[in-house]
């Protein structure tokens, strides 16, 4: 079965357009935005045996991620609306051989703003997600169906458009073909900053 990765990237990127046109037409405030962060936690989709013994493993819900989108601001200022597209990766790496855990999240998030603070979450969707190996573990390639879950997220506002903050992701991935799930609940630190 042959995965149309661009197609559902482009129907994505569509409804994300369609859902930021229709927002800010009634919107007071929208700027483009951009987050980076690294999530932790979930099962364990692989461990890896190092030649002295070592392990490292790679969990469903760790990896480096940076993105970024539209943030729309209301009148009033106390409710923020983000929608994003993100690139979230992980690696195994050793002389001999890697391991990478790849996908996409889409989001749409709801915010309410304080004045210190901002408050919200919202759905995800994480598009290819993928485990591949190369060099020695070269015949590990494991891929997953897209996965909807949602994130609940609070953020410390530094500055009106600088955000520190802490998340949690709950997203369970489902083999392509079947098999054992994989649940991606955990926590996370993330940085955004509204242009």
């Amino acid at each position: 079965m042959k995965v149309d990765v661009f197609g559902r990237t482009l129907r994505a990127g569509a409804a994300l357009a369609a859902l930021l046109a229709g927002a800010a037409a009634q919107a007071a405030d929208v700027r483009p935005f951009v987050k980076a962060g690294f999530d932790f936690g979930g099962d364990t989709l692989v461990t890896v045996i190092f030649v002295d013994g070592e392990t490292e493993s790679i969990k469903a819900n760790e990896g480096f991620y940076f993105g970024g989108g539209m943030s729309i601001l209301n009148d009033a200022k106390n409710v923020e609306v983000e929608l994003s597209v993100a690139y979230k990766f992980n690696s195994v790496t050793a002389s001999n051989g890697d391991v990478d855990w790849t996908m996409m999240p889409v989001e749409m998030l709801v915010f309410y703003r304080l004045p210190q603070w901002r408050l919200g979450g919202g759905l995800t969707y994480h598009l290819n997600p993928e485990l591949d190996g190369s060099g020695v573990v070269g015949g590990l390639n494991a891929k997953f169906d897209d996965a909807l879950g949602f994130v609940l997220q609070a953020d410390y506002l530094v500055t009106p458009n600088m955000a520190f903050g802490a998340r949690y992701t709950n997203v369970k991935y489902e083999p392509e073909g079947g098999g054992g799930s994989a649940k991606s609940d955990g926590i996370g630190v993330t940085f955004s900053y509204r242009f």
